[in-house]
């Protein structure tokens, strides 16, 4: 999407507003391709990290296989906008979303779903019948206890039911460990992510001995994108999303060269905030609290100063303190953050501007925004 926008020195942007750094979110998206080449896997991006088709136009142009959808909803959006190969990674259970599942399948036959319990693949076969189509699924194999089908027995039972339902095609299995993501210290989360994924493998190796499709094996995310494939060369994509911009709760973490900051990406996405009230010693008050930053730990860091301490707590406003700055400030200035957690803070916007050296470039919108069903 062009916009009049386009030329406009980000800063006479209103705020708070949503800002993305072309230079470095291009540079995290040829960085993470290359990196997973060397490693043989595909990137199978999640899109509930942007919301956004332009967004994931991108990641596919690189080499990006497909993207990974949340909700039924997410992947309706995307679907419309172009965006074919999707796998949704959160089973649908009720009547209508099974039904708005189907008609989705129907109208683009690389869409694939996730089945984790067997009267739900028998759901899903009766509906498909109604549709006439074959819906491609995968069995999504718990790691932890948030979603999926335990693994070892019953999700070689779930496989083999749905490998006999006539109008389901089975297409492999996903195993994603979303708490490993942000394990702090790399060796911690290596070891950490190895072992849990042990029983994964197993489950694994049990498809293929009986003779069930694996074509797809995905897991894995922006943390562990790569240690995960150091489990098996028979991964075939990870399921990374935050790498695209980056944030405070993925900078925490520690990366492979550096156990104390996770450097691996840098951050492209940034929210630009006005300063309101410098009147109290120590304390800058800012347009950007909760509604536009969300309630997620650690706070916002402000780029240029290290002391800054950021509470977005207030619906309205942010309040910093600090004991010492970098410079002096006054009403009107603005200021540049790094999101606590990019997913939800994308979800705040309508849209986000894409800048180049200081200067709009394009505004994508966030047609996803919102499509939490």
């Amino acid at each position: 999407m062009e916009s009049t926008l386009i030329g406009t020195s980000k800063w006479d942007l209103d705020t708070p507003a949503l800002c993305v750094d072309l230079d470095v979110f291009e540079r995290n998206i040829a960085t993470m391709q290359t990196k997973l080449a060397a490693m043989h896997v595909a990137s199978r991006p999640h899109a509930k990290s942007h919301r956004c088709p332009a967004v994931a136009r991108r990641q596919l142009a690189a080499g990006s296989i497909g993207i990974c959808a949340a909700k039924i909803s997410e992947a309706e959006v995307f679907s419309a906008n172009g965006i074919a190969p999707i796998l949704m990674t959160t089973s649908n259970v009720s009547a209508n979303k099974i039904r708005r599942a189907m008609a989705l399948r129907k109208a683009n036959p690389q869409f694939i779903q996730a089945v984790d319990y067997p009267q739900n693949a028998r759901d899903l076969d009766a509906a498909a019948a109604a549709s006439g189509i074959v819906a491609d699924v995968v069995v999504d194999v718990a790691i932890g206890t948030r979603s999926g089908v335990p693994a070892g027995d019953q999700a070689l039972a779930l496989a083999q039911l749905v490998d006999t339902l006539p109008h389901l095609t089975l297409r492999g299995l996903i195993c994603y460990d979303g708490s490993a993501q942000h394990i702090k210290g790399f060796t911690h989360r290596r070891d950490q992510t190895l072992k849990r994924f042990e029983p994964s493998l197993a489950t694994y190796e049990r498809f293929t001995r009986a003779g069930l499709s694996t074509e797809i094996f995905s897991g894995g995310g922006t943390g562990t994108y790569n240690i995960l494939p150091q489990a098996s060369s028979a991964l075939t994509d990870v399921q990374v999303g935050s790498y695209v911009f980056m944030d405070c709760q993925y900078l925490e973490i520690g990366g492979e060269s550096n156990e104390q900051v996770y450097t691996d990406f840098d951050p492209s996405l940034t929210v630009l905030t006005t300063v309101l009230n410098t009147y109290f010693a120590r304390s800058i008050t800012t347009d950007a609290g909760a509604k536009a930053l969300t309630l997620n730990r650690p706070g916002p860091w402000v780029i240029g100063e290290k002391g800054f301490a950021y509470d977005a707590g207030s619906d309205e406003f942010g309040v910093i303190t600090y004991e010492t700055a970098e410079k002096s400030y006054t009403v009107g200035d603005t200021l540049e953050l790094i999101v606590p957690h990019c997913d939800p803070v994308v979800n705040e916007y309508d849209q986000m501007y894409a800048i180049r050296n200081g200067r709009v470039e394009a505004v994508w919108p966030i047609l996803a925004r919102g499509h939490s069903q």
